[in-house]
Parts: structure tokens; sequence; C-alpha cells
């Protein structure tokens, strides 16, 4: 069997940002000629069905991502890769453990997608709050460490103690052909029908990092005379939480928590407003969808990405986290003016696949089609 160019690692195929992002950069390498061996510590999860079909998918069958290392050894071993891509922090520890065991000469890289330093301040296990110290241990023994966005560069340079230029920035392959054909789809939730209210828009998983409840007494501010509904894609631990939330609040009926949806550009081109909620971030992947989609955003000015997104704030409002009187304000604001749909697709398309793809083969040392570069 060939040798393949490239493996990327992931700890599993559950509908996350970071497994998406991954997906869309495989295809986009598939696309230009390089096929990658997409090696998952578990197959489990929803995005099993958009692996792309030249691709390799090999199931470690670990029910952790540290119990996958000895999986990987010997896949590395066997394989021998020229590059391993590992993303989300502790696949990324796994990828550079495995590199080092394996004694192959496969170059091991690491994608960060979120402030590390966030990351860990808010995280209620050991486990994440010990990140840093093992990024500061392991990260700099990477061929290269990728960052997202400008602002997870910043907090990786500070936290590893490196040189700026062993820190490479490559923005999430964000905009694919396939999101302009789904958004071009009817989302079939009531609230979508002609004539119906003004829907506002969020997307994510329900956990603390979105900090939903911001958003829920922000909606809550608006005035009750126009008619407006809220609509939260995504599934997570919070559910029960908000669910009693929006109760307290008076909200039934005006707000919706529908769940996980393989198709969230639909419902990104037919609302009225995407709001993103959270209190930090990497690249916020659902911001440029929606700017994709054309649709007006705003967001809280958290760390990273939402800065760099909206260009300051001149293609939408930002707003500080945590700010209820904030959101709301600027939610009312911008729904009062005319879209610019055409502004907000352009500056999206600076994270379109093909863009991003070709990054990515550079940092990693591959030619196309399927060649390594000298040295």
């Amino acid at each position: 069997m060939k040798r393949p160019e490239l493996a990327i690692f992931l700890p599993s195929l559950v509908g996350g940002g970071a497994e998406r992002m991954m997906l869309n950069l495989a295809s986009g390498m598939v696309d230009r000629g390089v096929v990658p061996d997409l090696v998952v510590a578990s197959e489990e999860g929803p995005y099993r069905a958009l692996v792309p079909a030249p691709c390799r998918l090999v199931n470690l069958r670990a029910r952790r991502v540290l119990a996958a290392l000895p999986g990987l050894v010997r896949y590395l071993r066997n394989r021998r890769p020229h590059a391993l891509l590992a993303a989300m922090d502790h696949a990324n520890l796994v990828a550079l453990a495995a590199g080092a065991w394996a004694r192959v000469p496969t170059r091991v890289y690491v994608s960060v997608r979120s402030n590390l330093t966030q990351e860990a301040l808010h995280s209620p296990f050991l486990r994440g709050r010990a990140l840093p110290l093992l990024a500061r241990h392991g990260y700099p023994r990477a061929a290269a460490v990728i960052a997202v966005s400008q602002g997870v560069a910043d907090d990786l340079q500070s936290l590893l103690g490196v040189r700026r230029a062993r820190i490479q920035v490559i923005p999430n392959p964000v905009v694919t052909p396939e999101l302009t054909r789904l958004a071009r789809e009817r989302p079939t939730h009531p609230w979508f029908r002609p004539g119906g209210p003004q829907v506002i828009l969020a997307a994510g998983r329900l956990v603390p990092q979105k900090d939903y409840p911001t958003l829920l007494e922000a909606f809550a501010t608006l005035d009750p005379g126009v008619e407006r509904r809220l609509l939260i894609l995504g599934e997570g631990p919070e559910r029960q939480m908000l669910e009693g939330l929006i109760a307290r609040l008076g909200l039934v009926g005006r707000v919706a928590l529908p769940g996980f949806t393989a198709n969230p550009f639909a419902f990104m081109a037919h609302c009225d407003l995407f709001v993103l909620s959270s209190a930090w971030e990497g690249l916020p992947g659902v911001l440029i969808q929606a700017m994709a989609c054309g649709t007006p955003v705003v967001s809280t000015d958290c760390p990273s990405g939402p800065r760099e997104i909206l260009a300051d704030g001149r293609l939408g409002r930002l707003v500080p986290v945590g700010d209820v009187g904030a959101l709301g304000a600027a939610i009312a604001r911008t729904l009062e003016e005319p879209r610019e749909g055409a502004r907000l697709q352009r500056r999206a398309a600076d994270f379109a696949v093909e863009s991003v793809t070709r990054q990515y083969l550079e940092v990693l040392g591959l030619r196309c089609p399927c060649t390594v570069s000298p040295g």
C-alpha cells in the first residue's frame, strides 16, 4: 500500500466545529490531489457520513483519546505518513507522544483551535486546567504549531514562550461549495413561513462557553411589541438549565432549542440576524458561515476571533462578553438596519476551503500532486 502524504488525527466524528473543519480540509486536500488517511480514536458520530470517499478511515477503537496512543503508534509505524496533523488539544498531545514513540520520520503538526488560556481557566476538570502546562512541554516539539487566528497565536506565544515564527496562523476552512448549495434549502421550522416573525439565530453546543443565558436575557429585553423569535441550534449538557431559564424569563413559545441539525446553513440564510454570545472562542466558524449566507451578525468581543472576522466591528457590532444590555441593544439596532449581504460574503470568502487548503499544503511541506517538498 502506498505511503500516504498526510494523516489527520481526530478524537471522533461527533458533531463539533473542529471535526467539521478537519473534514472540510480533508475534502480540500482531495480536490488538490492529496488523499489523507483520516485516523480517529473512535469513528462514532454523525460526521461519519461526511468523510470524503477516497480517504482511508482508520478507527483505533479507543474509548478515550489517551487510550488511542498505542494504536496511533502502530499506525505510524505501519503507514509512515510524511506528515501527521492533529486537531484539538488532547489529540495534539497524543499525536506528539505517538510521533516520539513510533521513531519514524513522520513530521507531527498540531492545530490549536481555541484560546488555550481561556479553555483552561473555565475548565471544570483537572485535565483541562493542566492543558497549558502540558502544551508548554509538548507543543514546542511539533514541526509547526498552527493557530486558527491571530488571537490564538498571541495566546500561544505567551503561553509557550517560543518565537512567533514557530506559530503559523491559518484560518479554518469554513466556506465550502456545499454551504452555498445547502443555504438554498428552506428550513422546515414553522417560524420561517412566509410572513412569519423576525427570527434571531444562534448555533453551537449548549455549553458554558457559548453563554446562552446572556443571549436569552438579552432577547427578553427586546420590544415585546415586535414579533420576534430566538432559535438556538445545537445540543449539549446545559439543555435542562436553559429550558428552565426560558420558562423563568417568560419566553416559552418565543425561544426554541431544536437540537443538532445537519444543515444549519438553511437556517442561517433565512434568519434575520445571527448572534454569537460566546465567552471565548478560537475562530468561530458559525459567525463566518452566517456571513457567507449574507446574514447580518452581532457578536461578543470575546477572545479570540470575532474582532478579526468583523474587521474591528465594521462588519458587525461587537459587544462586551456577558453584557446583557449591550447585546440586547446591538440586536435591536441591527434588526432595524438594511442588510449588506454582499459585503459580508466578500469577507467570508477569505475563509474558503480552497484558499485555506493551499496554506496548509505549504506549511505541511506538501506539493500537488502528492510530492513532498525538498528539505
